[in-house]
């Protein structure tokens, strides 16, 4: 199956406030809005990032809602050149981002902040990509034998080359298609070796894989077994969505 990741979708519960956040702090430009009747989702991503770079979605439920993180959703990560992880973050903190965790804390290897909804951003240090641009997003998976079947077996995607990370008490995986282009964005896969199960929550949404046929696309999901959850006919063939092994949506859609 062809297709990079396209994007991951987070709710707010405050557009306004969120836009201003990531425009003011990682130097997001909105790339692209959807107005509909009852909600609003708001693509966003720095200036000059990759062609196949995935972006941001922020969708916005009109009314008053409130969401749960839930921990089955972990993070974003955001590239900073190799050099600048440390000046990145105290930019961060002399513009008035929570102090979640530092540079120091992390080993140097990298930082954490949270944004208005308390979703967890992950800082990076990469060679390559334009700052700020997202680097990978993580989940958690309550078996990594089933999800890194899952991803190989229904999407064709490969563990990424220096991208396995084996702990005492945890392991992360990077899946991504095995020709995708380093400034794409990858998925990792946490699993945690203590047996633990997770709860969903809401205040994530899903990620969005960019396809060149919807139909045939769904056609090879099906044949692979991939769960049925909204097929291109009820999402009017602009988009259709299937889950994980553990729930976690993943949203196929087109681009021109």
């Amino acid at each position: 199956m062809d297709g990079t990741f396209d994007h991951v979708m987070i709710r707010v519960e405050d557009l306004e406030e969120s836009l201003d956040w990531y425009q003011t702090h990682l130097n997001y430009e909105e790339k692209g809005r959807w107005e509909a009747d009852t909600f609003t989702n708001v693509f966003l991503g720095p200036e000059g990032m990759h062609e196949d770079g995935a972006t941001l979605e922020l969708t916005y439920n009109h009314g008053d809602h409130t969401y749960e993180i839930g921990d089955a959703w972990g993070h974003i990560a955001v590239r900073v050149p190799e050099d600048a992880l440390q000046e990145s973050y105290d930019q961060l903190m002399e513009e008035g981002v929570e102090d979640y965790r530092d540079p120091e804390s992390c080993g140097n290897r990298y930082a954490f902040v949270k944004d208005p909804d308390g979703h967890e951003i992950e800082i990076v240090k990469r060679d390559y990509g334009a700052k700020w641009s997202i680097d990978h997003t993580m989940i958690r998976v309550e078996d990594a034998d089933e999800a890194l079947g899952y991803w190989t077996r229904k999407f064709e995607y490969a563990e990424q080359p220096s991208g396995r990370w084996e702990a005492d008490s945890f392991s992360n995986y990077f899946m991504a298609p095995e020709d995708a282009p380093k400034e794409a964005m990858r998925l990792e896969l946490t699993y945690n070796y203590d047996g633990r199960e997770y709860t969903m929550g809401d205040g994530w949404g899903h990620v969005a894989v960019r396809v060149d046929d919807l139909d045939d696309a769904w056609e090879q999901l099906m044949t692979r077994e991939a769960p049925d959850y909204r097929d291109p006919e009820s999402c009017d063939h602009n988009y259709a969505f299937t889950k994980d092994q553990d729930g976690h949506e993943v949203e196929l859609i087109t681009r021109e």
